[in-house]
């Protein structure tokens, strides 16, 4: 039975985050500091006392969820010996996932979200905006309503997080539209998300030329493990390559349901998700009820984690 790690996304932040695996590696401690000395910023104190309403400012959750996700990965890898086959993470994920498998230093892939929450933002600056989740409907169903609601303005579905959990973005009267449509035709529920931005449209596509220019200023590694992307979901060990899907995922949407099918059908029978809460495995388990999800989010995750997996 093959494995993967998998990493989550935006939306799993909590005030307390990482503080257990801060207080027991100075090494990871460093690395925070010289983050809010480098780019001028308190994440360490935002992380572990908050405002709540900082948190969940883009440009502080991205490398939150990142350090959360990581702190967790050292912590796990330096009690056991599993090794993954595939790496996987969900939009912001996905740069969690490029550090697991080599490709990019922690340092570089904090700085690169920081710029990414920075330019999402940035990129949609004054123009009315929305993204909510439809559950309940097929993938399918939800891309025919938003067809059918373009003429209100610009929508698509843009995370298919399970077979009948999708997101939808775009611009305000768009997405309203939308969900309207969506209950007619059956949505057990229509969840309007907090974002500071239409995520993964076209209207924010300058964010998409400028992290590219931002990250041309790195040094991206081929990866040991191959990295499942949001893009294509495809595997992906090419250091460059994945750098071009980085890019294009900004606009695009997020295959999280292609992504873990892709990573069953070629052997994967246990997922293990590092990172804040438990949003990926509860995901994975509405993909495929017959595989193995675990969930490290604390130390003492690990510590149960590592009795069962070796």
């Amino acid at each position: 039975m093959k494995t993967a790690f998998v990493f989550p996304g935006q939306g799993a932040q909590y005030i307390g985050m990482a503080t257990d695996f801060l207080q027991s590696n100075p090494n990871l401690l460093q690395i925070l500091d010289s983050f809010d000395s480098d780019h001028n910023t308190n994440l360490k104190q935002v992380m572990s006392e908050g405002p709540e309403e900082s948190l969940k400012q883009t440009s502080f959750t991205q490398p939150a969820i990142l350090f959360h996700s990581i702190a967790a990965l050292t912590r796990f890898k330096a009690h056991s010996k599993v090794q993954p086959d595939f790496v996987a993470g969900h939009s912001l994920g996905e740069f969690s996932a490029l550090v697991a498998s080599g490709m990019l230093s922690f340092s570089d892939a904090l700085h690169l979200v920081h710029k990414r929450g920075e330019f999402m933002i940035k990129a949609n600056a004054g123009v009315p905006f929305a993204m909510s989740a439809i559950i309940g409907l097929e993938a399918a169903a939800v891309i025919e309503v938003c067809n059918e609601a373009s003429a209100a303005g610009l929508v698509q579905a843009v995370n298919f997080n399970t077979p009948i959990q999708t997101v939808i973005s775009g611009s305000a009267e768009g997405v309203a539209a939308a969900g309207e449509l969506a209950k007619a035709k059956g949505a057990k529920r229509v969840l309007p998300l907090v974002v500071g931005g239409p995520f993964h449209t076209p209207l924010i596509a300058q964010a998409s030329l400028w992290l590219y220019e931002e990250m041309k200023a790195l040094t991206f590694h081929d990866g040991s493990i191959p990295i499942v992307s949001n893009l294509d979901a495809l595997p992906c060990a090419d250091g460059l390559l994945q750098r071009e899907k980085l890019a294009k995922q900004i606009i695009s949407p997020v295959r999280w349901v292609a992504c873990v099918e892709f990573m069953i059908a070629n052997g994967v029978g246990r997922f293990i998700e590092f990172g804040p809460q438990k949003v990926l495995t509860g995901m994975i388990k509405n993909i495929n009820k017959d595989v193995e999800v675990f969930s490290i989010d604390k130390i003492e995750d690990v510590d149960a984690v590592v009795s069962i997996t070796g």
